[in-house]
C-alpha cells in the first residue's frame, strides 16, 4: 500500500541533500547524449566535492572514477541516479546501506503509467525511503538546483544562474521543464536561488521543497508550480509554515479544468482535485495564487523585494495619456485605490507638467519630459512623498536607452521612502534597454501586463491586511450540541433529511429558522395556518422530494383559508403524479417570510479538504449568476463576512438604490454557525444547502434546508 505521511520534512532532514557538500554522479559517463555525462559535465561548476561512480571506468577525464557509492573517500551528502529504471532500485538500496543523505532519480516509466508493475516498483522506492532516512527526489524528474552552491543537478545543459541576490526566487515545480523554463527568467535580470523539481515525489515532494524554503534565508519569495498531489493537507501545511515564517508563496496552479486533471493524471499520477477547493485552502494558509503561468515570476518576484505597503493606494505616473488611462483600468479592475494628490503634491506636479498633461492621479507628464528631463524624477519623488500612496506605478511604453535610466531613479526614490515602484513594461521589445536594470532594481519590480501588476498590488494589500488582522479563532460547539445534533441526524429516515429535519439541526446552531407546523390534512393545515399567521406558505414534506420547487409541491403567499385549502389539494396532487413512488410525512405550513436579499449558505466534504463552506447570492440567482465564494470550514465570523465581500453582488447586501442595507455581521455569525455544523459532524454529513436565507435589515432566517448525510 502506498506510504501517506501527515507532517513534511524538517529543513534539517534535507540540508544533505539540497545543500550537499558533496555529490556523487552514478552513471557518470564519457557517451554523448547520456545523462550521465551531462550531470558530470555541470559539476564542473559546482562548488562542493563531485565524484563519478561507474564500474566500467578508472577515471573520467582528470576525475577519478569509482565502482561503487561505497568505494567512496567519503560518504556522500547527495547522489544522482543516471542510470536506467532496471537498474535504480539496487543503486538505491545500496546508497541507504552506505548512509548518503539522498538521492535524485531521472528514470521515468513508474507510476505515472498506470501500470500496476511500475507502481509498485515506485512504492518501493518509497518504502527504502521510509524504512532507511534516505531522501528521495523523483522518480522521473529533472533535478534540483541550488544557485549559492552553483550545484546543478540536472541532465539538462540549463542557463547558467548567477549567485542570488537579496531579493532571489525559490522555484518549486512538479514539472521539471517548467520550473527550468522559470529560472530561464535570469537573462532578464530575475534573481533565482533554488530551482528544485519533484517528479512522481515517492518521497521528498513539493510540500517538503516549500517547506525547506520557507526558512531559507537564500530567498525572498517562493514561486510554485502545482499540478496536484493525493495528500495536498501537506501542502497547505508547508504554506502555513512559509506564513509563520513572512516567506510570500506565489502559486500557479494547474489542471485545474477535466482535461488538464485527466493530463496530470497521466503527468505525475497526481491527484488535480476541486480547484476551487485548492484556491480557498491556499489563501486561507496565505498563500497568493495566480491564474496564469506568465504571471508567476513577475509576482513572485515583486514579493520578494516589497516592503509591507506603508499605504493602500497607488499613484501612477506616465508619458502616455493612454497607458495612464489603462492603468486606471486596471485599478479598478482589482480594486485598487487611487486617491488624488495632496495640495502640496498637487503643486510640485503643476509647476512641472504643462497644461495639456494630467497632474492629478494617473498623472500624465506627456512627452514633455523630452525637453524637461529631471521632471519625471521630480513629479516621481513628489508622489512618493503623498503619505496616501503605497506604491508607485509607471507604464513604460517605448523601449530606448533615455528610458532604460528610469527604473533606477524609481527604484532609488522608493528604497528613500520605504515604499515600492513598479513599471509596467509595454513595449513590443520584450527584452529592450531597461529590462535587465529594472529586474536588478532593489525596490522596482518589472510587468509585462497592467492587469498582472494591479493583481500583484491587490494581493500585496491583502496579503498586509491578513497579516494585520487579529481574527478570534471559531468558537467551540458544546457538547450538548453536538450529542443532540447527533442524535437528530441518526434518527433520519434515509440519507436526505427532510426540510423540517435539517432546520432542526440547524437550528441547535443558532441558525435562525422559519416557524412551521407539520399537517396531515386540509384543516389541519387550515389550523395551522390561523395559529402561524397569514400569509402562509405550503410544502410537502417527504425525505424523496428534496428539489421541492420542481416537483411541484409548494405554494406561496396563501392568505386565507379557501387559498389554502386549494393549495393543499393542488400540492398533494402534484406529489402523487411524481413517476416514482414517494413518502410523504405531510404539509409544512410556515409562515410567509417577507422579501429580502435571498443568501444560499452551502456545505460539502471535499475529498481532499473535507468540509468546505459556500456562500453566495441565494434562490435561483445561484444558478444563474454564479457568484459564490469558498472557504474550509469552520470560518469565524469575522471570515465569514470576507466571503460576503468577495462576491460581486455585495452591493445588494450594503442597501443598493434605497434597499435596506443588511447587517453583515449577524449573516456573517449565521454563515459561521452553519460552517461548524458542517465541520463538527464531516463524518455524517456529506452536503448541506440553506437556500434562501432571507435577509432584511437585521431579521435573518433560513426559510428552507437541505442535509445528505455520508
Amino acid at each position: 500500500m502506498p506510504i501517506r505521511r501527515t507532517g513534511v520534512y524538517r529543513r534539517e532532514e534535507l540540508t544533505r541533500l539540497l545543500h550537499p557538500a558533496s555529490i556523487a554522479v552514478i552513471g557518470a559517463s564519457t557517451r554523448p547524449g547520456s545523462f550521465g555525462k551531462q550531470v558530470l559535465a555541470n559539476m564542473d561548476h559546482y562548488t562542493g566535492r563531485a565524484y563519478p561512480v561507474n564500474a566500467r571506468y578508472s577515471s573520467i577525464g582528470a576525475r577519478t572514477c569509482y565502482p561503487n557509492v561505497r568505494d567512496l573517500p567519503e560518504v556522500p551528502d547527495c547522489a544522482v541516479i543516471t542510470a536506467p529504471r532496471e537498474a535504480v532500485e539496487e543503486i538505491v538500496l545500496d546508497c541507504a546501506k552506505a548512509g548518503v543523505g539522498g538521492a535524485i532519480i531521472f528514470a521515468s516509466g513508474y507510476s505515472e503509467t498506470g501500470k500496476d508493475d511500475r507502481v509498485a516498483q515506485q512504492e518501493r522506492l518509497a518504502a527504502i525511503a521510509q524504512e532507511t532516512g534516505l531522501r528521495i527526489v523523483g522518480p522521473n524528474c529533472i533535478g534540483v538546483v541550488n544557485a549559492l552552491l552553483d550545484s546543478r543537478i540536472t541532465f539538462m545543459d540549463i542557463t547558467p544562474i548567477p549567485k542570488p541576490e537579496r531579493n532571489a526566487v525559490g522555484i518549486v515545480s512538479q514539472s521539471g521543464a517548467l520550473g527550468m523554463a522559470l529560472a530561464q527568467g535570469v537573462v532578464r535580470g530575475l534573481s533565482v536561488s533554488h530551482v528544485m523539481t519533484s517528479g512522481n515525489s515517492c518521497d521528498v515532494d513539493m510540500a517538503d521543497f516549500v517547506n525547506y524554503l520557507a526558512t531559507d534565508p537564500a530567498c525572498g519569495s517562493i514561486a510554485c508550480v502545482f499540478e496536484g498531489m493525493a495528500t495536498p493537507d501537506r501542502l497547505v501545511l508547508a504554506a502555513e509554515n512559509a506564513w509563520a515564517a513572512d516567506k510570500p508563496l506565489v502559486i500557479f496552479k494547474m489542471a485545474t479544468g477535466e482535461q488538464g486533471a485527466q493530463a496530470a493524471m497521466s503527468h505525475t499520477g497526481s491527484l488535480a482535485g476541486s480547484n476551487a477547493s485548492y484556491r480557498a485552502v491556499f489563501k486561507r494558509a496565505g498563500a497568493i495564487v495566480v491564474d496564469e503561468f506568465e504571471a508567476l515570476m513577475e509576482t513572485a518576484a515583486f514579493f520578494a523585494k516589497a516592503p509591507a505597503p506603508k499605504a493602500s493606494g497607488a499613484a501612477i505616473v506616465a508619458a502616455s495619456g493612454g497607458a495612464a488611462i489603462m492603468a486606471a483600468d486596471r485599478a479598478e479592475q482589482w480594486g485598487v485605490l487611487l486617491p488624488q494628490p495632496s495640495g502640496d503634491v498637487r503643486a510640485i506636479l503643476e509647476s512641472r507638467i504643462p497644461e495639456f498633461g494630467s497632474s492629478r492621479n494617473p498623472c500624465d507628464v506627456t512627452a514633455q519630459i523630452l525637453a524637461d528631463p529631471e521632471s519625471l524624477g521630480v513629479c516621481a519623488n513628489a508622489l512618493l512623498s503623498d503619505p496616501q500612496y503605497g506604491v508607485l506605478v509607471s507604464p513604460l511604453t517605448y523601449g530606448y536607452a533615455p528610458s532604460a535610466k528610469r527604473p533606477q531613479t524609481y527604484s532609488a526614490l522608493a528604497e528613500q521612502h520605504g515604499k515600492m515602484a513598479c513599471v509596467v513594461w509595454q513595449t513590443e521589445w520584450q527584452d529592450g534597454p531597461g529590462v535587465v536594470e529594472a529586474n536588478q532594481c532593489n525596490r522596482v519590480a518589472l510587468f509585462r501586463s497592467m492587469s498582472t501588476c494591479f493583481a500583484t498590488l491587490a494581493a500585496w494589500q491583502w496579503r498586509f491586511n491578513k497579516r494585520m488582522a487579529d481574527a478570534p479563532k471559531v468558537a467551540a460547539t458544546p457538547a450538548e450540541t453536538m450529542v443532540r445534533a447527533k442524535e437528530l441526524l441518526a434518527a433520519a429516515d434515509g440519507r436526505t433529511l427532510t426540510e423540517r429535519e435539517a432546520k432542526s439541526v440547524l437550528a441547535l446552531y443558532g441558525v435562525p429558522v422559519v416557524g412551521e407546523r407539520l399537517a396531515t390534512s386540509i384543516e389541519g393545515a387550515v389550523n395551522a395556518a390561523a395559529a402561524l399567521g397569514y400569509p402562509v406558505v405550503l410544502k410537502v414534506e417527504s425525505p424523496d422530494l428534496p428539489h421541492k420547487t420542481e416537483a411541484g409541491v409548494i405554494r406561496l403567499n396563501l392568505r386565507d383559508a379557501d387559498e389554502v385549502r386549494d393549495g393543499y389539494t393542488a400540492v398533494m396532487a402534484n406529489a402523487a403524479k411524481v413517476p416514482s413512488p414517494v413518502r410523504i410525512h405531510g404539509v409544512l405550513v410556515q409562515p410567509m417570510v417577507p422579501q429580502g436579499i435571498e443568501i444560499v449558505v452551502g456545505a460539502s466534504n471535499d475529498p481532499l479538504f473535507g468540509p468546505m463552506i459556500v456562500v453566495g447570492l441565494g434562490g435561483i440567482l445561484v444558478e444563474v449568476l454564479n457568484d459564490t465564494a469558498l472557504s474550509p470550514a469552520p470560518v469565524t465570523p469575522f471570515e465569514a463576512e470576507n466571503l460576503l465581500r468577495q462576491l460581486k453582488g455585495v452591493k445588494l447586501l450594503e442597501g443598493y438604490r434605497g434597499m435596506q442595507a443588511v447587517d453583515m455581521k449577524q449573516l456573517a455569525r449565521v454563515i459561521s454557525d452553519v460552517s461548524r455544523l458542517a465541520a463538527d459532524h464531516r463524518d455524517s454529513v456529506a452536503e448541506m444547502d440553506v437556500n434562501p436565507v432571507i435577509c432584511t435589515g437585521d431579521r435573518i432566517t433560513a426559510v428552507d434546508a437541505l442535509i445528505v448525510l455520508v
